[in-house]
């Protein structure tokens, strides 16, 4: 590659940890000479980052080729080269099939590869390269630091992988055979990301990984750390005043985890604790390896340890052999647990899962009729967690500019999106804020404090 300017283009698709990763190959590729675009006409690198968890996610991949190969072929009639990759869980899956289907493609890259762009770009000058080992070397030892000036583009909160691939094999789930087993990541290369970040300007960090409360990392001296124990590091850097992890499963939920959760003023009142189902037989069948009863109760202690904790979760409707009873039992917990967001999704077979050969397949109808019923289930939890906001205060963390003139959103500390009249200046700032109305996605309130040194001075240019 040449040391001259070069523009780079990337797609995302899907998980946070996705965003995280498109974030690292940007800082990957500085080096060699590119920076980002965000139109595809003038791309001299194309990298679509993809995700392989819901249904067709690979034909969205393959129609999503077609459109940038237009853009390609009438770049290279005006003499202009434009190199076409493909990362992230669909590469991983698919291989050498991507470049098969779609000879337009040029490199076809691994999450746990892409720590290699620099050299598999030079190697696609001379041909179509695939990169889906896992390879034996960390990436994480072989990426460069994070690029700041990225960083602050973003916005006062990051994100921050401290684990990748997963160990559990629920039968419905790709994420073992795309993004492969438990690995978690040194403690001082967490901790050394997390100060960059905070030097940064970033206030708040949101700790990934597909099972993240699965950490286990060392430190130099060879000491385990935990979940818990991370937290309570990240807690100390100077700056960053927010923490927040996803993606969790109850069976690595442990006491120390739940103590920092009553203990760290910084971890934030929010969990997201996916359960997917709350039918006994169901879970069973998805391998899950945890009972309703166990989840409910999992809820109870920490509700004990942090009564004002928030609760989020994933619900996975019409897997294979749910009958309608598996079904109330799903909205009965919905119901029980009383959460403030979830997400919820039709199962989709994946390629290779266990599930995906199960017999009992439901009906597309019954699928779509029981995400509708489950959907308006968790709105109407959804909207009674937002409207008994109205007339609290709490902390809120600006992040960007609103709809309308001098209006700033954030979020709260659990994570609502929150409207509020406020100047341009206090992006990034944490304020305090009175909740004066809902609705049903965000909330709107008033600023009534600006922490810091300087909150007097602040305040009175609101004013």
């Amino acid at each position: 590659m040449t040391a001259s300017l070069k523009k780079l283009f990337v797609k995302t698709f899907g998980c946070q940890m996705n965003v995280y990763d498109s974030g690292r190959m940007v800082d990957a590729l500085a080096g060699e000479g590119y920076e980002t675009t965000e139109r595809l006409d003038e791309a001299d690198l194309v990298i679509l980052n993809t995700c392989h968890i819901r249904e067709k996610a690979a034909e969205k991949v393959y129609s999503e080729i077609g459109r940038i190969r237009a853009v390609k072929e009438a770049r290279r009639s005006d003499g202009k080269q434009t190199l076409i990759g493909v990362a992230g869980c669909v590469a991983q899956a698919e291989g050498e099939e991507i470049v098969r289907r779609a000879p337009a493609v040029d490199l076809v890259v691994g999450p746990q590869s892409y720590h290699r762009l620099p050299d598999i770009l030079r190697r696609a000058q001379q041909g179509s390269v695939v990169e889906t080992e896992f390879p034996v070397e960390d990436k994480f030892d072989h990426l460069p630091g994070v690029t700041t000036g990225r960083l602050r583009k973003a916005g006062p909160t990051a994100f921050l992988t401290i684990q990748e691939g997963c160990d559990k094999f629920c039968t419905f789930c790709v994420v073992p055979y795309t993004r492969g087993a438990e690995v978690s990541r040194p403690v001082e290369a967490i901790l050394a990301e997390a100060s960059a970040l905070a030097e940064a300007g970033m206030r708040e960090v949101t700790l990934l990984g597909q099972n993240v409360n699965a950490y286990h990392g060392e430190d130099r001296a060879g000491r385990e750390y935990g979940l818990a124990d991370l937290i309570r590091a990240l807690a100390a850097i100077d700056g960053l005043e927010r923490i927040r992890y996803t993606t969790s499963h109850p069976r690595d939920m442990d006491d120390a985890l739940i103590a920092a959760h009553r203990d760290i003023p910084e971890l934030m009142p929010y969990l997201h604790l996916p359960v997917q189902s709350g039918s006994d037989r169901i879970l069973a069948a998805m391998n899950r390896r945890h009972t309703r009863d166990d989840y409910l109760g999992l809820i109870d202690r920490i509700r004990e340890a942090r009564p004002n904790i928030a609760m989020s979760g994933d619900f996975i409707v019409g897997f294979p052999g749910e009958t309608d009873a598996d079904f109330e039992d799903t909205l009965r917990i919905v119901r029980e647990v009383g959460y403030a967001h979830a997400f919820s999704f039709k199962y989709s077979p994946r390629p290779g899962t266990p599930a995906a050969g199960l017999g009992a397949q439901v009906p597309e109808a019954v699928m779509k009729a029981r995400l509708a019923a489950l959907q308006a289930v968790i709105e109407d939890g959804q909207r009674a967690f937002n409207s008994a906001t109205v007339g609290r205060s709490f902390d809120v963390l600006l992040e960007k500019p609103g709809r309308k003139p001098g209006q700033l959103v954030g979020r709260s500390p659990y994570l609502q999106s929150v409207n509020v009249d406020a100047p341009a200046h206090l992006r990034g700032e944490i304020v305090g804020v009175r909740i004066t109305s809902a609705g049903p996605n965000s909330l709107f309130g008033e600023m009534t404090a600006v922490r810091g040194d300087d909150a007097l001075a602040r305040m009175e240019a609101v004013s």
